[in-house]
């Protein structure tokens, strides 16, 4: 019932923030030279540099559904990620997992990002970070999900996005 409730009022200021002609919040992710990624690739086991396309549409689509969760509708984020880390390792050496991941306490997953904020009336908000999650592992839910092959990589980017980007009540 309290969802239901959540989703109304939301619907109600999104449509009153477009009827007001204010653009809603954007999320633009882009991606410098994917192919130099440190360990981005769900899709090839080894030892190969790069990233996906499915770990890079995810991220993105990921990124947005963040932005229109956490950011003002006139804002408007760019994020230039420069390099990919991905939760787990791949060990070749077990025969019979070859393209599993092992998630062990020295493999959290990492980000190497820049962004910029962008509002009206306000100065562009710029910063270079490194995002990651030492204590990945540790999450509570992390079973549950545990489908989700980017779980990891999600919970850290939703810790750090409205960390850095949500409006907090004084």
């Amino acid at each position: 019932m309290r969802n239901a409730l959540v989703c109304a009022v939301l619907v109600a200021l999104s449509a009153n923030s477009m009827a007001q002609g204010i653009p809603p919040a954007q999320v633009d992710v882009r991606f410098d030279h994917p192919e130099k990624f440190r360990d981005a690739s769900l899709d090839s086991p080894g030892y190969e540099r790069g990233a996906d396309e499915y770990v890079m549409k995810t991220l993105t689509q990921y990124l947005q559904k963040l932005g229109q969760r956490y950011l003002q509708p006139d804002q408007q984020l760019v994020i230039d990620i420069r390099d990919i880390d991905l939760a787990g390792r791949f060990e070749p050496w077990h025969r019979q997992a070859y393209e599993v991941r092992f998630m062990r306490e020295i493999t959290w997953p990492t980000i190497e990002l820049s962004y910029t904020l962008r509002q009206p009336g306000k100065p562009d908000q710029q910063a270079q970070e490194r995002v990651s999650d030492k204590m990945y592992l540790s999450r509570p839910g992390r079973a549950a999900r545990s489908s989700d092959r980017l779980y990891a990589e999600k919970a850290m980017l939703d810790d750090w996005f409205r960390q850095r980007f949500a409006v907090h009540a004084s």
